[in-house]
């Protein structure tokens, strides 16, 4: 987070300094360049807040992956009225009788 927002902070210092000079010069093409360079600082803010958002929606996920391929012994639970049931993975090996 800290390396970005440095990364950021230079871009748009840059920017500037690039608008400015352009001011000065009179010169179209720096103006140009520092838009540009603004351009690049907001893009990669906006990709960072994006790959956030996914990296938790992804760690979301397979946290709910890992709860619903958890086994569970059926002989236990409270509705079981004296059924046995076999849980078997999905390679056929029983894992609960």
């Amino acid at each position: 987070m800290v390396v970005i927002l440095f990364i950021v902070v230079c871009l748009v210092a840059w920017a500037l300094h690039l608008m400015q000079e352009a001011v000065q010069r009179r010169e179209f093409s720096l103006m140009l360049a520092g838009f540009l360079v603004s351009s690049a600082a907001a893009a990669l803010v906006g990709v960072y807040f994006l790959m956030g958002h996914y990296v938790g929606y992804m760690t979301e996920m397979t946290d709910r992956a890992a709860i619903y391929n958890q086994s569970y012994d059926v002989s236990t639970l409270p509705f079981n009225n004296g059924w046995t049931e076999e849980l078997v993975d999905q390679t056929g090996k029983t894992l609960v009788r």
